[in-house]
């Protein structure tokens, strides 16, 4: 088992943060909720407790036996985290005179301990607590202090055990990261070993160990997930892999054919299922976006169920889950209630009594495209921006028709290509075109005209978790929105969406 990094989650909006920080250091780690604490084993090199929106001055606040790793091995408390282990340990957390958030500066930092190494005096720091550390334990060295905070940071005596009231793992901090690699490198003795040639080289040993010679079919969609999982899952067991494609007439203009074709130049075996008029039949007269949802996750495993049923003696499932949809769907409250039906952690219907292998499952969306570089997939796939499971269902807003769903896919293969011909593609986390339940009135030539209306949405972001919208050339726009009304008969007006995330999300349903 390689060494690790326990994060333990309090419900802190960072705490996948602090994970792709750990991760960026080649330093394998995994979060778990605070109230289900894996054992902890010799591969667990050391301990961050993360921030909470609770105050650990609350009845029924979020709490953690500290016994369990004090002195067994190094702890790092991050702002709720280090509070909890203040007041646990018989120092004082009040409220803050001022609620200090955002950026602030280190007034005091004692950089001989090796928590602090190299942070300069005066570096920014991200704060964002409403309490605050008034007194600590005999047994604590203050190391650290801002202006308005006294107890920045602190060490236990005779201990790795550390608390910070600040973020490094924000950008806003300037020198948060080589905090974090004090703690995980210095301090736990982390080798940062953990590479995407190490991941592929492991994932595949286990892999064959795991499936010997039975047969796994696949769903592929054509995005980055499934295509990384398909390839990983390939070099294990080559062609007991069936991997299967299905058009749901809800994808890109051609995208099919496109992707189908590079699928089979990457020696996958895979067979494409043209589904769309059952897709069609389904969606009929549905306006609710959840109600599209189910609708199209129904058919879909009708149809994988009957293909998969064509392949004799199938024991597994294989599919592209990624770290974060694993993360959601256990909250430290237990079960989120605010998953997308679209995201299939292991939600398989019982009637398909398959086994699911998950090789992806523990890496982030930006781990996943390393590996599938490493591996030699096309830019093409691995740079795809992101594209919801629904397709362009959720793209129109009311009843979903053939009809519109040509005009979406005109309008959508306009707007992508013209961000890859202008240069901007690879600046955007995802764009998409949105066809709106409206008519506007317009004016071709001498003819008034009362057509649809489109909203273009580009956004930038990290992991999708936030998101804001992206700041395009006036003159690009210009363009776009001329050549759309120019060449996509039915559309007479475009508008673009200055929404971020939150409070909006990027998708419109």
């Amino acid at each position: 088992m390689a060494e690790q990094i326990l994060i333990l989650d309090f419900g802190s909006q960072y705490t996948q943060l602090i994970a792709r920080r750990v991760r960026e250091l080649n330093v394998y780690c995994e979060i778990h909720p605070y109230n289900h604490i894996p054992p902890i084993t010799d591969d667990i090199k050391g301990v961050i407790l993360s921030g909470s929106p609770c105050s650990v001055r609350e009845e029924g606040a979020p709490d953690v036996d500290l016994s369990l790793f004090r002195g067994k091995v190094p702890l790092l408390g991050v702002c709720y985290g280090a509070q909890l282990m203040a007041q646990k340990l018989g120092g004082s957390v009040v409220p803050s005179k001022i609620r200090e958030y955002g950026r602030a500066k280190l007034s005091k930092v004692d950089s001989h301990f090796p928590l602090l190494k190299e942070i300069t005096l005066h570096s920014q720091v991200w704060m964002s607590h409403s309490d605050t550390i008034a007194e600590v334990p005999a047994n604590f060295d203050i190391i650290s202090s801002t202006p308005s905070v006294n107890v920045a940071a602190f060490k236990i005596h005779d201990e790795n055990t550390y608390g910070i009231q600040f973020h490094p793992e924000v950008t806003h901090s300037t020198e948060g990261k080589t905090l974090l690699r004090n703690f995980v490198v210095h301090i736990c003795g982390c080798s940062q070993d953990w590479t995407s040639d190490i991941f592929i080289e492991s994932t595949i040993e286990d892999l064959k160990k795991k499936l010997g010679n039975d047969k796994v079919v696949l769903g592929l969609s054509g995005g980055v997930d499934s295509s990384v999982a398909a390839v990983l899952i390939h070099k294990a067991i080559g062609k007991n892999l069936h991997c299967i494609f299905v058009d749901n007439g809800l994808l890109r203009k051609n995208e099919y054919e496109d992707v189908l074709a590079s699928y089979q130049g990457m020696g996958l075996n895979v067979k494409g299922v043209d589904a769309k008029q059952r897709f069609y039949d389904a969606l009929a007269g549905l306006e609710e976006p959840e109600a599209k949802r189910k609708a199209i996750g129904k058919v879909f495993i009708d149809v994988f169920d009957a293909e998969s049923h064509r392949i004799e003696d199938v024991k597994w499932l294989g599919q592209g889950t990624i770290y974060p949809d694993v993360i959601e769907s256990v909250s430290v409250k237990g079960p989120s209630a605010t998953i997308k039906s679209h995201h299939n952690v292991g939600g398989l219907p019982d009637f398909m009594k398959l086994k699911v292998v998950e090789p992806l499952n523990t890496l982030f969306k930006d781990e996943v495209r390393n590996v599938g570089r490493t591996l030699g997939i096309s830019e093409n796939i691995l740079g795809r921006h992101p594209f919801p499971g629904p397709g362009l269902a959720i793209r129109i807003l009311g009843d979903i028709t053939p009809e519109k769903v040509a005009i979406l896919q005109e309008v959508d293969s306009i707007f992508i290509n013209g961000l890859k011909s202008a240069g901007l593609y690879n600046q955007v986390w995802q764009a998409g075109a949105i066809l709106l339940p409206v008519n506007s009135v317009g004016v071709m030539g001498d003819e008034r005209t009362y057509e649809k209306v489109v909203a273009l949405r580009a956004v930038t972001s990290v992991d999708g978790m936030t998101a804001d919208w992206c700041h395009l050339p006036y003159e690009f726009l210009g363009d776009i929105s001329n050549e759309i009304i120019n060449k996509v008969k039915g559309v007479n007006r475009v508008v673009y969406d200055i929404s971020s995330k939150p409070p909006a999300t990027i998708e419109w349903e």
